[in-house]
């Protein structure tokens, strides 16, 4: 999704080679005294590939994605980028384009000189005039904001800031584009609608490598081929994101790419497993030998309304409203357990009775424990 093709006018597909793609952290990790923010990370970003960086606070995604950037420095480990090792080059030298989240454009000034900036400032080089127009034009096309050249960033709105910050990255033909939660500041709105445009200009360039760090599911979700899930400064899982949604490894995969109903079971012999004396019929996962303690997985939006396959009998707790479906919380058993039902007449009361139930092949069982982060 981003520079690694662009001038107008280059024959195949009208544009030029980008610098060379592809990222890969070699067991980096970095700290600031005592403190480890990034540890031993193991990572390829395949040439063309969108790797999204999922994680709460403090996992470290960010150091990750500033290790690329030249930003930090590794206190081991190596950082190569093209099959380079760029660990000691300076970030004006690692043939990056980066946009960060609150876009850093000058608001003195006009889009098109923003957009010009880094060509003119990169390794202390002046482009021609001709081929720094050229690119300008080019990016502001490919982002959709040609029409606003002459304008100021003040008299743009969040959505074409953000428009005019990716641009910017685009016109010096980075092989590889870093976002650091790029969307974090525009409104529900607007960006559904940049993750659409996001989407495009990634179809459009294809050759790109891109990093992009969020905390947020559904930008990853959305836009990665593949997602690097982290917490506590290590990587936790690795996978397509419906490999990670449909059959996470780990439970804290599946407590974080998206929600999940995690239910203590005992694994049983022949994909069962008894979870508070009912006996289920679940997908089995490797190292739940029978007898031994596990974690059922079922999403809520797989759980329905009555009696069915894997049936479950509980009490109402809460009921939330959410436009295309209700969110019902039931204990059931003393564990809570979350069902998305749609087109519900009679919404259930609290405290009421409710039988839920859910399909074998939507339920994936894990070893007890798996990913959890008690160990750090």
């Amino acid at each position: 999704m981003s520079a690694a093709t662009t001038t107008a006018g280059t024959a195949a597909g009208g544009r030029a080679p980008a610098a060379p793609s592809g990222i890969r952290f070699d067991n980096v990790s970095v700290a600031y005294g005592e403190n480890v923010v990034l540890d031993s990370f193991d990572l390829t970003v395949e040439p063309g590939e969108v790797m999204a960086l999922l994680g709460p606070s403090g996992s470290g995604k960010t150091t990750a994605l500033r290790a690329v950037a030249g930003f930090v420095r590794p206190c081991a480990g190596r950082v190569l980028i093209g099959g380079r090792d760029v660990t000691g080059l300076p970030p004006h030298r690692r043939g990056i384009g980066m946009v960060v989240q609150q876009y850093a454009l000058f608001p003195h000034l006009r889009v098109e000189d923003n957009v010009a900036f880094g060509l003119k400032a990169r390794r202390g080089r002046t482009a021609s005039r001709a081929e720094t127009a050229a690119r300008v034009a080019e990016a502001l096309e490919m982002t959709g904001m040609a029409a606003y050249a002459r304008r100021h960033p003040r008299e743009l709105s969040g959505g074409q800031q953000q428009r005019v910050a990716i641009a910017r990255a685009l016109a010096i033909r980075p092989g590889v584009l870093l976002l650091d939660e790029p969307l974090s500041a525009l409104d529900t709105r607007l960006r559904s609608g940049m993750l659409a445009e996001l989407a495009r200009l990634h179809r459009d360039l294809p050759d790109v490598s891109v990093l992009y760090v969020t905390h947020d599911q559904v930008e990853a979700l959305t836009l990665a081929d593949r997602i690097a899930v982290m917490d506590r400064a290590r990587l936790r899982d690795c996978g397509t994101p419906q490999d990670l949604y449909r059959r996470p490894r780990t439970e804290f995969t599946a407590s974080f790419v998206g929600n999940a109903n995690l239910l203590p079971v005992t694994a049983g012999p022949d994909g069962t497993a008894d979870f508070a004396g009912t006996r289920l019929t679940v997908t089995p996962a490797e190292g739940a030998a029978p007898g031994a303690s596990a974690t059922l997985c079922v999403r809520p939006h797989l759980v329905g309304l009555g009696d069915g396959p894997n049936t479950l009998h509980g009490r109402v707790t809460e009921v939330q409203w959410r436009g295309a479906t209700h969110r019902v919380y039931a204990d059931v058993a003393g564990h809570r357990v979350m069902a998305d039902l749609r087109e519900l007449r009679t919404t259930p009361e609290h405290g009421s009775d409710i039988t839920l139930h859910f399909a074998a092949e939507d339920a994936v069982l894990l070893p007890a424990g798996a990913g959890s982060t008690d160990d750090e």
